[in-house]
């Protein structure tokens, strides 16, 4: 699996998601900071790669239809501080062998994950 990590997550996620032997790129990396919600979405389309984020912009599935990427992850967390999302995407990635991501988004709260989407939705 190949993810992009957006600008506004530690870019200490692309490293725990590489420990753990998936491809991860950060959208800083890439000279994609400050750049349109519109356009990071087409660059993850592009390069088949599931986004991973806190802009709750993409929870919109009328904007973003989960059918259109290769996978969307949504953190939707009231502590944003670096530990506490490292340890929250340190258990999303448990998951990330057990549910499907291309076609889906996830919606990964405090102690839950809603994953939506999919052919048959929509």
């Amino acid at each position: 699996m190949k993810f992009k990590v957006d600008e506004n997550l530690p870019f200490e996620v692309g490293n725990l998601l590489e420990e753990n032997g998936y491809d991860a790129l950060t959208l800083l990396e890439q000279g994609l900071g400050g750049k349109p919600d519109s356009h990071i979405a087409e660059v993850c389309k592009k390069e088949r790669r599931t986004l991973i984020t806190l802009d709750t912009d993409f929870c919109d599935i009328r904007k973003y239809s989960p059918q259109d990427f290769y996978g969307l992850i949504v953190l939707r967390l009231k502590k944003q501080d670096k530990p506490y999302v490292l340890s929250v995407v340190n258990q999303l990635i448990k998951l990330l062998s057990k549910e499907p991501l291309q076609g889906f988004l996830w919606i990964v709260e405090e102690g839950r994950v809603r994953i939506s989407g999919g052919q048959d939705n929509g």
